[in-house]
């Protein structure tokens, strides 16, 4: 049997192999479970971090109107398709919009990232915008 701290991709193969032959005595139930909830973990990661640079880049756009560029609103463009796919994906991702400390982590994120790119320090302490104005593609903050 593989071991699931040595080697996790031969681990899973051979899990994957026991529950289709039905040897579901041999499982490693443990680690099974943690490997599920991992996926759910990395779905709000990706989630999390997209929402982190859409901001930033809405707030670099909205405090440094001479820099507006087209790489920009690609980036913001991108954002918002790829935030629509993992609600679309994942839907029950969209219990997280209603966590104050989600949004306060993810605000905190995307302040550094800003502060980060722009050498500006001069960011409201929480976002200004609704989630409905952030996604929407006519939404460049001013």
């Amino acid at each position: 049997m593989h071991n699931y701290e040595t080697d996790v991709i031969a681990w899973a193969n051979e899990q994957a192999a026991f529950i289709r032959s039905g040897r579901f005595d041999l499982l490693d139930l443990e680690h099974i479970a943690d490997e599920i909830e991992d996926v759910g973990k990395s779905e709000r990661r990706e989630l999390k971090s997209r929402m982190a640079v859409l901001l930033a880049h809405l707030l670099k756009w909205q405090y440094q109107v001479g820099y507006q560029s087209n790489s920009w609103r690609r980036t913001i463009k991108e954002q918002r398709r790829g935030i629509a796919g993992c609600f679309k994906e994942t839907p029950s991702l969209k219990s997280d919009l209603d966590q104050l400390d989600w949004w306060d982590l993810l605000w905190s994120d995307a302040i550094s990232i800003a502060v980060k790119e722009t050498g500006l320090d001069c960011f409201p302490e929480s976002c200004p915008w609704s989630f409905d104005q952030i996604m929407n593609s006519e939404f460049w903050p001013e």
